[in-house]
């Protein structure tokens, strides 16, 4: 059965679900952006089968309509909606990052006989906008609907056949149950990260050695607070409750460690670390979670001219492509002096194979 669908945003999540999405002879796209410019650039590049300067007489011609704005742009869609002539058997769906505030609205269009199913694609990149789009970039990436408790099965699973193009893993679950889970996974790191980097920012004026001495494994763990500013300031707002809670948690769980360094026991300490590692150990490491992953890896190379163009040139030789490669110059607790990202795991693994085969160096996957 051939479906049309109408992507509104045309930024790195929706010019990447429409990439995925011409992967089906069956799915026809076609795009709405504000920016004309972006507009204009998704035609040019082929990000959409075709474009339109007005969704309100557009979607009367679509099966599905993604909204892949911001939340707060979203709920502003939503309400457009009760005023458009929408098909009766039309899907809606959205991307966004917080579930529960789109699902309250998705309540009153329901009352107007409007199906929305919420939907968050949960991947990321280090770059923005349709330029950055790939087709891929949902591939083993968690990608979950958050339906109404009475939503028609039959809705969920032909959102379901269309999105399974993205080859994300597609999961059902309630909106609070995400903003649950994501305030634990996503939200709350960030804002933990943010706040270590205030705390060095306000070292470093007591000792500006303490700066230089970050950009090792520091930089990694809190590479999340170099996020867009006013989306995390959005996010924070729309999940405030799940994060608070988050939080409070967090206060408990420095009160014990805080028990456990007044005490100075050892073998308490120890186990402390060592539960921490057998948990993230067991971590998944072939699929996106939460946060954007950068498929790193570590490479212990000798600090000598030509070992970076040694490494880039196995690299090469074996069609390897590289998103990013930098120098760790502090590495107490991050292995290798070189870090290596690729677009994804198999790429990683290949490199890891190529670069213990051609050389002596030694590789990890942290």
């Amino acid at each position: 059965m051939k479906q049309t669908v109408l992507v509104v945003g045309l930024g790195l999540i929706g010019g990447s679900i429409a990439l995925a999405l011409q992967k089906s002879p069956n799915i026809r796209v076609i795009g709405f952006d504000v920016n004309e410019n972006t507009l204009q650039s998704a035609k040019v590049l082929g990000v959409v089968q075709d474009v339109t300067k007005q969704p309100e007489v557009a979607v009367k011609n679509v099966d599905i309509l993604l909204f892949a704005t911001p939340v707060n742009a979203t709920i502003e869609w939503m309400e457009k909606l009760k005023n458009w002539d929408l098909p009766e058997k039309l899907i809606i769906t959205d991307t966004g990052s917080t579930k529960s505030l789109i699902m309250e609205k998705a309540l009153e269009l329901k009352d107007l006989g409007i199906t929305f199913i919420g939907g968050h694609p949960m991947a990321g990149s280090h770059k923005s906008g349709v330029l950055a789009a790939k087709p891929y970039l949902f591939e083993n990436a968690y990608y979950m609907l958050t339906p109404l408790a009475d939503e028609e099965e039959s809705n969920v699973q032909q959102l379901k056949d269309v999105l399974q193009y993205t080859r994300a893993k597609l999961t059902t679950v309630l909106a609070d149950t995400h903003d649950q889970m994501t305030s634990v996974v996503s939200h709350f790191p960030h804002i933990v990260a943010a706040s270590l980097v205030h705390m060095l920012a306000n070292e470093s004026k007591e000792n500006s050695l303490t700066k230089l001495l970050a950009a090792g494994g520091f930089r990694d763990i809190t590479r999340v607070a170099s996020s867009n500013p006013i989306l995390w300031r959005d996010i924070t707002l729309q999940n405030r409750k799940q994060i608070a809670n988050q939080l409070a948690n967090w206060q408990q769980e420095m009160s014990r460690v805080q028990t456990l360094l007044e005490n100075g026991d050892n073998q308490q300490i120890e186990t402390f670390f060592a539960k921490a590692k057998h948990f993230r150990d067991d971590l998944p490491s072939t699929s996106q979670g939460a946060l954007y992953s950068t498929y790193d890896l570590y490479i212990d190379v000798p600090d000598y001219p030509g070992s970076i163009a040694e490494i880039t040139a196995y690299l090469a030789d074996e069609r390897i492509s590289i998103t990013n490669i930098r120098i760790v110059e502090t590495r107490e607790d991050v292995f290798g002096i070189l870090v290596v990202s690729f677009q994804n795991a198999d790429d990683r693994e290949k490199a890891a194979a190529c670069i213990e085969k051609r050389s002596p160096y030694e590789v990890y996957i942290s």
